[in-house]
């Protein structure tokens, strides 16, 4: 293994690879040699990401996979280890809607935990398998894991309960000596935050609550992913990493939406 490739001959499958922490994730293993797949919903952005990673004299290989449903997972999986073995999984999409807690739709609830904990559920499932000894799981959680996410609370539920597979798994496949780990991000940017980045009172605040005064980038996180998922973090397993500028030292801002004022009637 070179020095200066240290996954050389290793492969990953990175779901929600095509843009922001996951493209930046994949750009970051197939520079350091990995043979990277890289899976979405979206196939001209899996088609802009290849183009990206080109103009870096980088290959990865593309994977339509919607994350919900299990084959199309098992599948991505298969792709990814061309019959061999997968020696890294990440997965990254999460979603979550502002909401005071009593206004949110009891299906749409259950939708969106769902859709934070499923992809790694599944994941799990499949790439398992296909995994030798020194293999790495690593999830993308999210900072509303470790504390109150006032007007997130799908979010923050569908993430808590991300970290809480993530050491179910750790603990029993650390017996296969596969590791699993979380990375905790912070207010990240990404396609799906640009709003509250553009949002200049939110934005405000969430910096008033990070002993270091700036947002993340995707290459903030990604560059821990890779820690995780390569073989520097071998004795590392069942941890969820906060990279958040010290923000879960202090308090998540209020994303309740304002109160609807009932109509008058005259």
């Amino acid at each position: 293994m070179a020095q200066d490739h240290p996954l050389e001959g290793t492969r990953a499958l990175v779901i929600g690879g095509s843009s922001g922490i996951g493209l930046a994730t994949a750009r970051l293993l197939a520079a350091d040699g990995c043979r990277v797949t890289i899976a979405g919903r979206d196939e001209q952005r899996l088609v802009n990401a290849l183009r990206a990673l080109a103009a870096d004299g980088l290959t990865v290989h593309p994977c339509p996979c919607d994350t919900l449903r299990p084959m199309e997972v098992a599948d991505a999986v298969a792709i990814a280890t061309e019959g061999d073995s997968l020696d890294i999984a990440v997965t990254v999409p999460g979603v979550g809607t502002p909401s005071r807690l009593v206004d949110v739709d009891p299906e749409q609830f259950s939708a969106e935990v769902d859709a934070n904990v499923r992809p790694l559920f599944l994941l799990l499932k499949y790439a398992v398998p296909a995994m030798p000894p020194g293999g790495s799981i690593v999830a993308v959680s999210s900072t509303a894991a470790a504390f109150s996410t006032r007007g997130l609370a799908s979010y923050k539920a569908g993430k808590a309960a991300v970290d809480a597979l993530v050491e179910v798994a750790a603990d029993e496949l650390g017996e296969e000596g596969i590791r699993v780990n979380s990375v905790r991000p912070g207010l990240t940017r990404t396609v799906s935050t640009e709003r509250l980045f553009a949002d200049e009172g939110l934005f405000e605040e969430f910096l008033a609550g990070q002993p270091l005064a700036r947002g993340g980038e995707a290459d903030d996180i990604a560059r821990a992913i890779r820690y995780l998922a390569g073989p520097e973090s071998s004795w590392v397993t069942g941890q969820h990493l906060a990279v958040d500028g010290g923000h879960t030292l202090r308090a998540f801002p209020d994303m309740r939406p304002a109160p609807i004022e009932p109509a008058l009637e005259v």
